[in-house]
């Protein structure tokens, strides 16, 4: 039911199909394919599945910068692969040129939009997520403040950081959300020492529970939480609550893997089509994580009053503001210095 629901939602794009002979391809980011982040999640819920249910020759692509997108995707493209998945927003400029290079291949990006007739752009509302694991986050803390790192200075990040901030003040008004960005370029996403070092400067300034939505550079936040008794950390993208059993609180898990199957088996269908699709808790794109390896950290009495929050979300009993969308502004405190 669960892949279900987000499989429909993941058809409901009004452009017509467009079809083509399978032959697909994903270009990673430049974290690397085994991130424990947003590529794992991919590569495992996306690339894994299709190989064995299809059995095709998929090709995986992992730059070594930013600076290879556009190289990697002509690359994949003048093989004719299609469709061809682009991993991360980072992706956006390099995808609007090789796709408008190549009007006969199809092309997805994950995390941006790009408007061209051979294009599925797939966009999450992280903002819903990252309200669910602030709550988880406020509950937990035993004083007044929590962090959040991000991988770099952007909106889009800030987004994360934002939401967490709406649903940690929703659960203590008073609470304190203190951010910081490890890069103000994408490399930030890979920094795994610059992580830890801004986790630390977090937890010196009081931070009990940090949530990361810094690609692998969240490897780093996660270990700096490891190393100090009674604080927490919050993964992202993937489902990361087995890094550091007793230190991984939840995670806000975004289902960029399975929207990555979708495509590729829309292909095989027929059924593939451009345009964007928008996946929120509603649709489960995006959700919070609680199994046997945090189940010791959240009581039974917290898990129903974060299933309710879930719930009065997807109804609109509770309206998330989504930070991009309201001008950069976050209607609660996110405090960066």
């Amino acid at each position: 039911m669960y892949i279900k629901k987000l499989m429909i939602a993941l058809c409901a794009v009004v452009a017509a199909p467009l079809s083509f002979s399978a032959s697909p391809a994903v270009a990673y980011s430049e974290a690397g394919k085994f991130d424990s982040s947003f590529n794992e999640a991919v590569f495992r819920e996306g690339v894994a599945p299709y190989r064995a249910q299809y059995g095709h020759n998929l090709v995986e692509i992992e730059p070594a910068s930013p600076a290879e997108y556009v190289s990697v995707l002509t690359r994949l493209a003048e093989q004719g692969r299609s469709p061809i998945v682009a991993v991360g927003f980072s992706y956006g400029e390099a995808v609007a040129e090789v796709a408008s290079q190549y009007p006969d291949l199809q092309f997805t990006i994950l995390d941006s939009v790009v408007d061209l007739p051979n294009v599925q752009s797939i966009l999450f509302k992280e903002y819903e997520g990252s309200f669910v694991v602030g709550a988880v986050a406020a509950l937990k803390a035993k004083k007044n403040t929590i962090g959040f790192v991000g991988g770099v200075n952007l909106p889009f990040i800030t987004k994360f950081g934002c939401g967490y901030a709406q649903g940690a003040h929703y659960i203590n008004s008073n609470i304190q959300v203190l951010s910081r960005m490890i890069s103000d370029d994408f490399s930030g996403f890979a920094d795994t020492e610059g992580g830890y070092n801004k986790a630390a400067e977090l937890i010196d300034a009081g931070a009990e529970v940090i949530y990361a939505a810094a690609g692998g550079a969240g490897n780093g936040v996660y270990d700096a939480a490891a190393e100090n008794s009674g604080v927490y950390a919050i993964g992202v993208d993937s489902n990361q609550n087995f890094l550091h059993v007793g230190t991984m609180l939840t995670s806000m898990v975004k289902n960029v893997g399975v929207a990555a199957f979708g495509t590729w088996h829309e292909a095989e269908e027929g059924t593939w089509k451009p345009g964007v699709k928008v996946l929120g808790l509603a649709e489960n794109g995006v959700d919070w994580k609680l199994d046997i390896f945090n189940r010791d950290l959240i009581t039974v009495k917290q898990e129903k009053e974060i299933n309710k929050i879930r719930e009065d979300i997807i109804s609109g009993k509770i309206r998330v503001i989504d930070y991009t969308a309201n001008n950069n502004q976050c209607p609660v405190a996110l405090i960066s210095n």
